[in-house]
C-alpha cells in the first residue's frame, strides 16, 4: 500500500513538472515569435523610409582618415539631406582604381541609386601610368552604370613633382571620362581647401572637419541635390 502512495505521488509530481515545462516551453515559444516580428517591423519600416541610397565610394578621401566618424563627407553630406535618404561609407583608406575595381562588386551589393566615386589619387602617388589609371575608372563607371545607379566623377588633382605632362594628363582623365559617359563632374574633390593649412590636417593631404564641411557644402552636395531633385533621379 506505501509502494502504491508512493508511485501515485511521484506521477503527480511528474505530470506537474511536465505541465510546468509545457508553459515555459510555449511562452518562450511565444516571446520569441513576438521579438522576431518586432525585428521584421522594424526592419521593414526602415527600409521602407529609405527613399534613395546614395553610395560615397573611394578611398581615405572619402573614408574619412584621420577625423571622427560624424566629420567624414558621408556623414556630413547625409546631416544636409533628407531623412528618406541613406548615404553609405565606401571608403578604404589607400584604395587605388584597381583595388576598386576589384571590390567593386561588393560594394554594389548595397544597390545604390547613386554612386558619388573619388578615386585616382593613390595611383598618382605611386606614379601608376595614367592610361592604366584611366581605364580602371572608366571600367569602374560602366560597371556602376550598368548595376543601374547614377554617378557624380569627383575629379583629382596632383602636385606638378611627376613632371607637369603626368599632372596634365591626369588631371585630364576626369573630364574626359564624365564627357564620354555622360555623368556629372565635380571638376575638384577639394577645390575650395587644397593648400590651406586650417582645413587640412597636419600631412597637408586630407581635410579635417572643417575642410570636409566646405567640401560637402560648396562641391558635393549642388551637383546631389541637382541629380535627387530632378524629375527622374
Amino acid at each position: 500500500m506505501t509502494h502504491g502512495l508512493l508511485l501515485l505521488s511521484l506521477i503527480r509530481h511528474y505530470n506537474r513538472t511536465m505541465k510546468a515545462f509545457l508553459y515555459l516551453f510555449i511562452s518562450l515559444f511565444f516571446l520569441s515569435c513576438s521579438e522576431q516580428a518586432e525585428k521584421n517591423s522594424v526592419q521593414t519600416k526602415t527600409k521602407a523610409m529609405t527613399r534613395y541610397t546614395i553610395l560615397a565610394l573611394g578611398d581615405s578621401l572619402t573614408e574619412g582618415l584621420g577625423v571622427a566618424n560624424k566629420d567624414n563627407y558621408p556623414s556630413q553630406l547625409q546631416k544636409l539631406l533628407p531623412d528618406d535618404v541613406k548615404v553609405i561609407n565606401a571608403g578604404l583608406s589607400g584604395e587605388t582604381s584597381a583595388g576598386l575595381l576589384n571590390r567593386l562588386n561588393w560594394v554594389l551589393q548595397q544597390k545604390p541609386d547613386l554612386t558619388i566615386l573619388t578615386i585616382g589619387a593613390n595611383d598618382a602617388m605611386r606614379g601608376i601610368p595614367v592610361d592604366f589609371t584611366q581605364k580602371n575608372i572608366d571600367e569602374i563607371i560602366t560597371r556602376i552604370k550598368a548595376s543601374h545607379s547614377k554617378v557624380i566623377l569627383s575629379g583629382m588633382q596632383i602636385y606638378n613633382n611627376l613632371g607637369q605632362k603626368y599632372v596634365q594628363d591626369f588631371k585630364n582623365i576626369y573630364p574626359q571620362l564624365a564627357e564620354k559617359h555622360q555623368i556629372p563632374l565635380i571638376p575638384f574633390f577639394l577645390e575650395h581647401i587644397a593648400g590651406q593649412v586650417k582645413y587640412n590636417q597636419d600631412d597637408g593631404l586630407h581635410p579635417n572637419a572643417l575642410g570636409y564641411q566646405i567640401i560637402v557644402e560648396k562641391n558635393i552636395l549642388p551637383a546631389v541635390k541637382q541629380i535627387i531633385n530632378s524629375k527622374n533621379p
